[in-house]
């Protein structure tokens, strides 16, 4: 029960302080979002890369720094119930014209889990719902920047509206030709928009904040008329001549799933009021959970509360059972999964056979790697959680059995609050989107029959997108150790996208090298490796016989991506990206570019 009277100071006190810490934590957060234009604006990529992976820590270390505070100052986890009931009561009245209500209380969430015993784990004691709406905040102060902007053309007046939205943004950089690149984009919205009657409603709202990532910046609205929404991103890039240019158009709730895909980096964003652009961004991708939205913008701790909010509800109203999920089991990773819902978990095991030459901290650190890495679109986000409690009765015994066998450590099933309940508590997690495995995409094309054309055409586009995803991953420094198909997956875009961390590494870390030419006949005919390895040799051509056993395969292959078997491929990128060399990474197919599809019409 909720206390009658707020008559603890000390109360208000630490929910002042920990509302403080929150404050620090946001607009640290903003001022880095924000700084990412600057570094756009000078091209300073290696700037961006850097901030992109510190901004990922801002997060911890401000609930220590909140944490360390509150015991140092209230000796906060000697304090009563009592007062730790007017503490959240408190804190709900700081929220109440907050802007950030939401990660506020995840914070307020984060910290109190640091001080209190898990018995306090509950709505009376911290936002195990949210208490506060975040529906309709808006900013009233002067200087404020709206979340969206909206501007009325006609048809014959897009063009120019379209030119003064990109101005209202105010780079600090010359565009090469704005006209020009406008009227690429007035074609393509109106081949979409065809012969439709304008509305009286016909609009374009765009957000106010740019979304900058890798060496992109990015203008994302919607076209409405009527009752019709047409979502659109705008990509700038920087062009040759060193002046800005529009690249292309994503049109449509596919292209801005992609752009917003959880195998990409987080975006930099200024936002005032997140919750805002979310709602926005939702009303432009409705397929898209609220969490992945919040991952998105960097705001990956209330996309990891979000998720296990929705997790716990899809528990309430399901009934099958967290069975060992279908598939070539992995050497590290044990995976399970929930059939009716589109994740999978995976914990690491106890004990890996001898080849695997590794430990549970260097796999953490692998997939740390990931999370602070640009993913360019070919690598799985993975939400990490520890002591995650499971019903009992939800597990399949199998499933069990093999916990207890592979990761015993990470195993416990109790009735650890005294409800009665016995639970199944992992002890460590990561969960990720579930993708049909490469492989077994690739074996049902095989059981369909490789002479059939529909077949033959899913080998093919499955075979070209593992090599893009193996030259995107190249491009952006990163080596992904093991490269079979099992290990890769297939998303519902048809994007190829690798998953299995244990073995990855920066290109830049590695040696890539020709099998030496055998000196004599018994070192050609020897099925032993006759010559040296160091641990970070690699030698590309050694990856056919493992990947290119089915004929049907293997010519594909050979005819888009023969070049993967050749060090001099591997070796030329690392040494471009030791140079300084960063390179483009396009959401979108690059046929798909002005600039490209432009010149082709020329020619």
């Amino acid at each position: 029960m909720f206390p009658q009277r707020l008559d603890s100071p000390l109360a208000y006190d630490i929910a002042k302080a920990m509302m403080d810490g929150f404050n620090r934590h946001y607009q640290l957060f903003r001022t880095e979002s924000a700084r990412a234009k600057h570094r756009f604006e000078t091209a300073d990529w290696h700037g961006q890369q850097r901030a992109q992976r510190e901004r990922i820590e801002f997060y911890d270390l401000r609930v220590r720094e909140a944490s360390t505070r509150l015991e140092r100052e209230f000796k906060a986890g000697e304090q009563s119930m009592d007062v730790w009931h007017q503490v959240k009561l408190h804190y709900i009245g700081l929220l109440v014209d907050h802007h950030q209500p939401e990660l506020a209380e995840t914070f307020f969430n984060s910290v109190t889990t640091k001080i209190l015993h898990r018995s306090y784990f509950q709505n009376d004691f911290i936002f195990v719902r949210p208490a506060i709406s975040t529906e309709y905040i808006e900013n009233d102060e002067p200087a404020a920047r709206p979340t969206y902007r909206a501007y009325y053309p006609q048809r014959d007046t897009l063009h120019d509206h379209l030119v003064r939205l990109v101005n209202d943004f105010e780079l600090h950089i010359e565009f090469e030709d704005l006209a020009r690149d406008a009227g690429y984009v007035v074609e393509e919205l109106a081949g979409r928009l065809g012969d439709v009657k304008l509305r009286a409603n016909f609009q374009i709202q765009v957000l106010s904040g740019l979304f900058f990532r890798n060496k992109g910046a990015y203008i994302v609205g919607k076209l409405i008329n009527g009752f019709n929404e047409l979502p659109f991103a705008l990509p700038l890039l920087h062009a040759k001549s060193g002046k800005l240019a529009i690249d292309s158009v994503l049109i449509g709730e596919d292209d801005l799933l992609i752009l917003f895909s959880f195998a990409r980096a987080y975006f930099m964003v200024d936002m005032g009021i997140p919750s805002a652009y979310v709602q926005f961004l939702r009303s432009m991708m409705p397929r898209m959970p609220r969490a992945e939205i919040y991952n998105a913008l960097g705001l990956a701790k209330q996309g990891k509360t979000l998720f296990y909010r929705d997790f716990l509800y899809h528990l309430r109203h399901s009934t099958d059972k967290f069975r060992i999920a279908p598939g070539i089991k992995g050497m590290v990773m044990l995976v399970f999964d929930l059939p009716s819902f589109p994740y999978v978990f995976k914990v690491i095991k106890d004990y890996f056979p001898p080849q695997k030459e590794t430990t549970r901290e260097q796999i953490k650190a692998k997939y740390l790697l990931v999370k602070q890495h640009d993913r360019v679109g070919r690598m799985a986000d993975t939400q990490e959680y520890s002591e995650v409690a499971f019903p009992r009765e939800r597990f399949d015994d199998e499933l069990i059995a093999e916990i207890e066998k592979f990761a015993p450590s990470q195993l416990e099933i109790s009735d650890r609050d005294g409800d009665g309940n016995i639970e199944v508590i992992i002890k460590h997690v990561y969960i990720e989107r579930r993708m049909i495995p490469l492989n077994i995409y690739l074996q049902e094309a095989f059981d369909t029959g490789v002479d059939e054309p529909a077949a033959k055409a899913q080998i093919e586009r499955a075979v070209v997108e593992y090599g893009n995803a193996i030259k995107d991953m190249v491009a952006a420094n990163i080596f992904p150790g093991d490269m079979l198909f099992k290990n890769f997956g297939i998303t519902r875009h048809g994007k190829v996208v690798f998953y299995d961390y244990d073995e990855i590494e920066y290109l830049t870390d590695c040696n890539f090298r020709k099998v030496p030419t055998p000196r004599n006949e018994e070192e050609e005919m020897s099925g032993e490796v006759w010559y040296s390895v160091g641990p970070r040799d690699v030698f590309p051509e050694t990856f056919e016989p493992f990947l290119l056993g089915n004929a049907a395969v293997r010519e594909v292959f050979m005819k888009h991506h023969a070049d993967l078997l050749d060090a001099a491929f591997w070796q030329g990128h690392k040494e471009r990206i030791a140079a300084g060399h960063v390179h483009d990474v396009f959401p979108y197919e690059r046929e798909r570019r002005f600039v490209r599809r432009h010149a082709a019409q020329k020619a």
